[in-house]
């Protein structure tokens, strides 16, 4: 077992300085999350300051979940670490698997914890990698498929360490003998309906008998790819990806590999799943081909390209909806628009709108293109602002009475403003990220 060198992965992703963190050890009940909860418990001198901190997500599928959850307790109080326990519902959504819905909901629950700088240890260990590398390769994924799971990575405002990612599953069934260690068995982990599974209990011991050395090579695999991806992403970032937005004549000065790797690393860049790769072409041909007066939209799961004005967008899909009528603001307090944004107004003089508009106290009427009026003249206003199409209905206008001081985002109108030395009321407007 390469046990220093997960403790020394560890120890890189501490904070230096500051106040201690919680390293969060992901506890199924499991031979695998025992022994990295039994070996981490060994650790705690090594580990100090910082504190050791187990949590079980319960998802609730099985009858025994409950009692799984009570022998997890009875393992962390022998260790003396302490235990939460998080009840989830992980029922499939129509058309999701069980296995995506559950991975889902479990992490959503790991991560409802974690503060800046904390660890979320899991036990993946080279099997594991195996798994993930074949499944990968038989989906037909590129680099970022075949690097299957790192070591690190940014998780939540902390980051998910996989320390015994280099250990072999017969090294940790070796460690949980040698201990002593009881665990629970998940039936659903013996299920060949799962494609995990039948890897896992059909395939792998095949391969094995005839390559043993496979798991070891196809975890080389894993990180020669992830080296590869990693001066494929440098390459994205260098030709554009960072950016919000993406303009198509730096998209078309590329070849078509460097277009396609760049819109790759730009959706990554930004949290959206690596589409298919005839998904990816329709992109490419959308954005070099669009004319001036075309507005192509291509939806991408929970979010949509949206190319205007010659440069690609990246928004939520669907877009969040507008409250239904008009909102007042009383301009003391900020203004929370879910999944819109937020309304600020921070008092000046000589700035913003003038206060001797606004009453005591100083309120507003926020509304939105539908319920605003103003017909073309608000339309061709927002064009002449170059408010992207699908945000016209979405920015906040500001209005006293049947007046429009401001639209959020852009200075009063002229007849709006404070005047120099006179009282006013700057509207700071966050959008929504998307």
């Amino acid at each position: 077992m390469s046990a220093d060198a997960g403790l020394d992965l560890i120890r890189t992703a501490l904070p230096t300085g500051g106040p201690p963190v919680t390293l969060r050890i992901a506890y199924s009940g499991g031979r695998d999350s025992h022994v990295l909860l039994h070996w981490l418990a060994g650790q705690r001198a090594a580990l100090a300051p910082h504190r050791l901190r187990a949590v079980h997500v319960e998802h609730g599928l099985h009858p025994d979940s409950g009692r799984w959850a009570d022998h997890c307790a009875a393992v962390c109080a022998a260790l003396g670490l302490p235990l939460d326990v998080r009840r989830v519902d992980a029922r499939p959504a129509r058309g999701e698997s069980a296995e995506a819905a559950a991975r889902t909901a479990r992490y959503a629950a790991l991560a409802a914890d974690m503060q800046a700088g904390d660890l979320l240890l899991t036990a993946h260990h080279q099997d594991d990698q195996t798994e993930t590398v074949l499944l990968a390769l038989l989906r037909g994924a590129g680099l970022a498929g075949a690097a299957a799971m790192p070591g690190q990575r940014r998780f939540g405002p902390g980051w998910l360490l996989r320390p015994l990612l280099d250990w072999p599953a017969a090294d940790l069934a070796r460690y949980a003998h040698a201990h002593a260690l009881q665990w629970v068995e998940d039936p659903s982990n013996g299920d060949a309906r799962f494609d995990r599974n039948f890897l896992r209990g059909e395939v792998l011991p095949l391969i094995g008998r005839h390559w043993p050395a496979a798991s070891a090579g196809l975890a080389r695999h894993a990180a020669h790819a992830a080296e590869a991806q990693g001066l494929l992403d440098e390459l994205a970032a260098a030709d554009g990806a960072t950016a919000d937005t993406l303009a198509v004549t730096q998209l078309a000065a590329l070849p078509a590999a460097r277009q396609r790797n760049l819109l790759r690393g730009w959706l990554r860049v930004h949290g959206v799943p690596a589409p298919s790769s005839a998904r990816l072409e329709t992109l490419r041909h959308q954005a070099l081909t669009a004319g001036a007066d075309r507005l192509p939209y291509l939806p991408l799961g929970e979010h949509a390209v949206r190319i205007w004005q010659g440069r690609l967008h990246l928004t939520p899909q669907p877009l969040p909806a507008t409250p239904t009528g008009p909102v007042q603001w009383r301009l003391d307090a900020p203004l929370d628009l879910p999944g819109i944004g937020r309304l600020q107004a921070q008092v000046g003089a000589g700035t913003g709108i003038a206060a001797a508009l606004l009453g005591e106290p100083a309120m507003v009427e926020v509304r939105f293109r539908s319920d605003a009026g103003g017909g073309k003249t608000l339309k061709k206003r927002l064009q002449a602002m170059a408010v992207p199409p699908w945000e016209r209905g979405r920015l906040p206008l500001l209005f006293r009475g049947a007046q429009l001081l401001q639209v959020a985002g852009q200075a009063p109108r002229t007849q709006a403003r404070a005047a120099a030395g006179q009282p006013g009321y700057r509207i700071i407007w966050q959008a929504a990220k998307d």
